[in-house]
């Protein structure tokens, strides 16, 4: 009552004996929100327009479907009035459904596929890379003097033909018949639109220039034009001469065919394939292959077993180790805790990868601080040899991992009630007994979703192995680049980024999938089992 009788009231001019409006602030605030809502999907609604269009051009139609319904319910969201919640939890589900869903779901499909070296496009490209490859100078042909011409950093060929025709072409458009200025010997040497290369240029230039090959028509046996010097060039035509009727290629020099065989390559009789392939569904090939090739299939069996080792082993030592900390540094007349817990701390800070290096410097054989400060320059093959290099690995990470698990232990036991403890003590309990029988299981309910985390966290803990000895030492019983201290995780590295066996995605996502399936087992067992910890302690 007293506020209403404070506040002024306008008694003279217009509106007077009337209030103000407290709608007109809203008004204004929601005219505000309207305008930045209107900018922000124009911008979003540009870029999904220039995502469709390059999608449509290059012939994606599941991809564009899938694109032009997903912005059209966005549009829809954010245009009608009321569902307020959609429009919160809208950018959060797009970029789950992107970054997570997407990458999860096109791995697995990889998985099923040959897509790696050799194997990463349609046949037709597959066709035109092996007949460009497969180009050979035609005898006695007739020479054309060229002048290298550039547009839009595109290099092409302006030649000029034995009968002084020019003609114009690059490596992604035919040689076509131009109008271009010529010199007093009727050699073309510019065109317009395009900036004639001079002396200099071409010797700097000189590796694209070798690479230039610009077929005569849309058909490259119709033969190519090739130059060493930038000056001449002479017919080239591929001694594989495709069949379309027949989808066959065949070796001009020795008859050789080459077939489609369903395997995403040409194969000849003999078994021999071109290089060049293209991608295909496999179904179950690759995972079967992870465990039947000769070279792979013992090294990746070991592989597993020390993956489950290094990743058990680092919970128990990491956890181990820090609630032993925990617990001598949570003493209630320890002093100069705080100093001591910042200490503990400071390898959390540190991070991994540059970890793994300098810990790689100090365990060097030959010069590394350990062997020279500590064994009196002994040559302790630390990172070389398989025992030792595992050994080594587990302390790095001990050593990184450690402080995690103190700060985790140090919050649960200072959140422990101490009433439980003194009726402990008042019965007689020993200490022991209290962190056994009270302390430990109280402990292991908060932190067991924790531990959980950290076993599928070092299950793929790929700086620590990466950083420090790089799987190695290698195994001697296969031509693959896999050693004693590999991970599944570097082993999927290996395998993707041709690590000395040529990239292979489609294998690489398979074993991906493999680490996917073994974690998400073991941890809807460990969570299960953490419920039952929960209901025996409650």
């Amino acid at each position: 009552m007293v506020d209403q009788l404070d506040t002024p009231v306008n008694t003279t001019g217009p509106g007077a004996g009337h209030a103000p409006r407290p709608g007109r602030a809203a008004r204004s605030d929601s005219l505000g929100g309207t305008l930045a809502k209107i900018i922000l999907l124009g911008i979003t609604d540009a870029f999904a327009v220039y995502v469709l269009i390059a999608l449509f051009l290059n012939e994606k139609w599941a991809v564009l479907t899938v694109a032009a319904l997903v912005t059209l319910l966005i549009n829809w969201i954010y245009l009608r009035r009321g569902g307020l919640p959609a429009k919160y939890l809208a950018p959060g589900v797009l970029f789950l459904a992107v970054f997570q869903v997407f990458v999860v779901a096109y791995s697995g499909y990889v998985a099923f596929t040959n897509y790696g070296d050799g194997h990463n496009s349609t046949k037709a490209d597959a066709v035109s890379a092996i007949q460009m490859t497969a180009q050979k100078r035609v005898p006695d042909s007739p020479s054309y003097r060229i002048t290298v011409v550039e547009k839009g950093g595109t290099l092409s060929l302006l030649a000029t033909d034995p009968e002084g025709t020019a003609e114009l072409g690059s490596v992604d458009e035919p040689l076509e018949e131009v109008t271009a200025e010529k010199d007093a010997s009727g050699k073309a040497v510019a065109v317009d639109g395009y900036e004639t290369l001079q002396f200099s240029d071409l010797l700097q230039r000189q590796d694209e220039i070798l690479a230039l090959t610009v077929p005569f028509s849309e058909d490259l046996d119709d033969g190519t034009l090739k130059t060493s010097d930038g000056a001449t060039a002479y017919v080239f035509k591929p001694s594989l001469v495709y069949d379309e009727a027949a989808g066959t290629f065949t070796d001009s020099e020795n008859g050789k065919v080459y077939s489609d065989i369903g395997e995403g390559a040409f194969v000849a009789e003999d078994g021999e394939r071109l290089p060049t392939g293209w991608k295909i569904n496999v179904g179950f090939d690759n995972f079967a292959h992870a465990f039947s090739d000769p070279d792979l299939r013992g090294p990746l069996v070991a592989v597993i077993i020390w993956t489950f080792t290094f990743a058990v082993m680092s919970v128990l030592l990491c956890f181990g180790l820090g609630l032993f900390l925990a617990v001598t540094f949570n003493h209630a007349t320890l002093r100069g805790k705080r100093i001591y817990r910042t200490i503990m701390i400071l390898p959390y800070a540190f991070p991994a990868f540059l970890a793994g290096l300098v810990w790689s410097g100090m365990m060097n054989q030959d010069f590394g601080f350990i062997n020279n400060t500590f064994f009196g320059g002994a040559d302790i093959p630390w990172l070389s040899d398989p025992w030792l290099a595992k050994a080594s690995v587990l302390l790095v990470n001990t050593w990184l991992g450690f402080p995690y698990m103190f700060l985790v232990c140090t919050g649960a036991l200072q959140s422990l009630p101490e009433e439980v403890n003194e009726a402990a003590r008042m019965d007689g309990a020993s200490a022991w007994r209290i962190f056994r029988s009270i302390k430990l299981p109280l402990l292991l309910v908060s932190t067991a979703p924790l531990l959980i985390s950290t076993f599928a966290f070092n299950f793929n803990n790929f700086n620590v192995i990466f950083m420090l000895t790089g799987g190695g030492p290698r195994f001697e019983d296969t031509s693959m680049d896999i050693g004693a201290t590999d991970l599944l995780i570097t082993l999927v590295y290996k395998v993707a980024f041709g690590q000395g066996t040529g990239r292979d995605y489609g294998l690489a996502s398979a074993l991906a999938v493999l680490i996917f399936i073994i974690v998400a087992i073991i941890s809807a067992i460990s969570f299960r089992q953490t419920k039952a910890l929960e209901e025996v302690n409650s």
